[in-house]
């Protein structure tokens, strides 16, 4: 029996599906688009309405597959090697990135005559992955497998992230404007020379979602306090400055707390299940002395916000003097800020709460999609090696305590928000990749982290290097790769 691992499951199953769609309905194109309610999201045909009955009828064939006990066979091809057989007959996603790379590297996988490739492991038989659900939703359908849950392997529950849902949806919008859909055509767009256009308007996107955020908090004009929270590396003090300077441009002077001064002395920081210091826990905050300042605030009141030193792990002996007049209001940033036990006692009207993330991502190609908490991570190593002098193998090293933690502390909140910012770059992995690479091939083959080290590395060779002098000071990639003026490396 195979060792269960979710992400090979998934993408095991996924081939499944793909087979078992080839088989009743030939002539239908999938895209897998974005995770969405614990599941994929996927559409036919662009996006075709997809009917239970359909899906019916697909999840049959795949039960069919699964009970024969296919064998999957795996083979390692490049690039070179499909270019030189007959690259007229691969789709245009997948030619489109074949012909805008060097040579790449990838496993093609053949299910009873089905082939397709993919850039990470599977099992080696359908009979391993025997638990997934299909169902319809909105343009499309929601693929999910299961992941282990408190020591069960188990669908995960039903939710629906509407929020999140639309987000997709305009992010989808927004690569038609910039006519890039997959990793493929913008190497193409960088290629052709075309790729600062391309950046400065995914840039202008950001900037006018920004604004659109600050006056739709202007219009409630009883807003006082502005949470702004979301995962590790998602540019939450970059968004939360440049958030200040539009609403100063309005002529109302924010005032920034940072969660992260309200830290516990470290020797007080909670200990997790394994015995290490979880500073992702809202118990690791001064709860008690955030909300008692945040009310004296709003009251008009001086008060002494704590300046958190992490070198020594205490609070310095002084903290900012500071005063909220009428007219302003407070940004309050940290990974907890959707959690109402910060803000408790404040009156709802008084709040406006705002989830940003690493959303969305370009698909390799229309099959192979790219995790966001894949790109998260890159942002990640970059930002430590800048600001902290880690290297790739000590970031990969607490990066599953982070996700962890965000799970448990994050994610759950996130529809609670006003509204959902994605920090996501169509462009940036191209940035990105001199410097991740430049730290992961630092690992070594005995590493335990060794093996992800190479699928990243995989990863990005399918990306062409985009230079980081075309990216604005005011970018949010700039919180990572270095140069951001509203950072403190």
């Amino acid at each position: 029996m195979q060792r269960f691992e979710s992400r090979k499951y998934h993408l095991t199953s996924k081939l499944v599906l793909l087979k078992a769609i080839n088989d009743i309905y030939p002539e239908d194109e999938l895209t897998f688009r974005n995770s969405l309610n614990n599941g994929v999201y996927i559409t036919i045909n662009g996006k075709e309405h997809v009917s239970e009955e359909k899906l019916k009828k697909i999840e049959d064939r795949m039960n069919e597959i699964v009970l024969e006990g296919k064998e999957i066979k795996k083979s390692h091809f490049t690039s070179e090697y499909i270019n030189k057989k007959n690259l007229e007959n691969v789709r245009p996603d997948l030619r489109e990135l074949l012909e805008t790379t060097g040579i790449i590297s990838f496993f093609m996988y053949e299910l009873d005559g089905y082939k397709s490739y993919f850039i990470e492991e599977l099992y080696d038989n359908t009979y391993y992955v025997d638990l997934f659900e299909l169902y319809s939703y909105d343009e499309g359908f929601i693929f999910k497998t299961p992941k282990e849950i408190n020591g069960i392997i188990q669908i995960p529950p039903m939710i629906d992230d509407r929020k999140l849902a639309k987000v997709y949806k305009e992010s989808s919008k927004w690569n038609d404007i910039m006519e890039v859909s997959c990793v493929g055509s913008l190497n193409r767009i960088n290629l052709e020379g075309d790729i600062v256009g391309l950046i400065r308007v995914n840039e202008t996107l950001h900037d006018t979602k920004i604004t659109k955020i600050a006056q739709r908090i202007l219009e409630e004009r009883d807003i006082k306090v502005i949470t702004i929270a979301g995962p590790s590396s998602s540019g939450k003090t970059t968004f939360s400055n440049r958030l200040k300077l539009h609403l100063m441009a309005c002529e109302v002077k924010p005032l920034m707390i940072s969660l992260d001064d309200y830290y516990v002395d470290r020797d007080f920081i909670p200990i997790d299940e394994n015995g290490k210091k979880d500073f992702e826990t809202i118990k690791s905050l001064d709860i008690e002395l955030l909300n008692r300042n945040l009310k004296d605030l709003m009251l008009g009141r001086e008060v002494e916000i704590p300046k958190y030193d992490f070198s020594s792990g205490k609070r310095k002996a002084e903290g900012e003097i500071v005063k909220l007049s009428k007219e302003n209001m407070i940004i309050l940033e940290g990974i907890h800020g959707l959690n109402d036990s910060l803000i408790e006692g404040i009156a709802q009207n008084h709040i406006f709460k705002i989830y940003i993330s690493c959303l969305t991502q370009l698909n390799i190609d229309s099959h192979n999609r790219i995790k966001t908490s894949v790109v998260r991570k890159m942002r990640r190593i970059v930002r430590d090696s800048i600001s902290r002098n880690f290297d790739a193998e000590e970031t990969l090293e607490m990066w599953d305590r982070v996700r962890k933690g965000e799970s448990k502390n994050i994610f759950p909140y996130q529809e609670n928000a006003d509204v959902i910012f994605d920090t996501s770059l169509a462009y940036e992995i191209g940035v990105l990749k001199p410097a991740v690479e430049r730290e992961l091939i630092k690992i070594k083959i005995s590493s335990p982290h060794y093996e992800e080290a190479r699928r990243l590395l995989r990863m990005l060779s399918y990306f062409t290097t985009i230079s980081e002098r075309y990216v604005p000071d005011e970018s949010i990639l700039k919180e990572f790769i270095g140069g951001s003026y509203f950072y403190n490396y």
